[in-house]
């Protein structure tokens, strides 16, 4: 059984990939986690519906698109060290739908509390991540606190509120 006051240490995920949002979600994690402690997970997901279209090339672009994905997270926990020395993170890649692959790891992983998601700051809306997340209710919503950065925030911004 886990000593919840001193054992337990909440773990705030974050989808990475080449964004602005991405960043800031990060950002506030990262910050997060060095004034209350916990855990960053850095999620990196491979679309594989892009490997079936080339035939005999297949195992090649999943090299390389596992290549990209440890390249982005190493990365973003270069950028967390700016941020903090001594703040945890784990890293996990993961190949298939997005929106599935994380309601997976949040299933798999019981240390996850929190969802940090960033908003767009572009015309077009929030973005696909924070539409497909943000208003699901009764079972379709996510077991655990979903967390939008609205993607405008500057860092000064990001660190005053957490």
């Amino acid at each position: 059984m886990v000593d919840v006051l001193n054992e337990y240490r909440r773990k705030f995920l974050v989808v990475v990939d080449e964004s602005k949002e991405a960043d800031r979600a990060v950002t506030f994690a990262a910050h997060r986690v060095k004034r209350t402690g916990g855990t960053v997970v850095l999620l990196s997901v491979i679309d594989s519906q892009d490997f079936t279209q080339f035939l005999g090339v297949e195992e090649v672009m999943r090299a390389e698109a596992r290549e990209e994905a440890e390249r982005l997270l190493d990365a973003k926990r270069a950028r967390i060290s700016q941020i903090g020395q001594g703040i945890r993170t784990e890293s996990v890649i993961r190949e298939g739908d997005l929106v599935a692959e994380i309601e997976g790891l949040i299933r798999k992983d019981p240390g996850i509390a929190i969802l940090v998601l960033a908003a767009s700051a572009g015309k077009d809306g929030p973005g696909a991540l924070v539409s497909a997340f943000a208003s699901r209710a009764g079972q379709l919503a996510l077991p655990v606190i979903v967390t939008i950065i609205p993607g405008s925030m500057t860092d000064e911004q990001i660190v005053a509120v957490t």
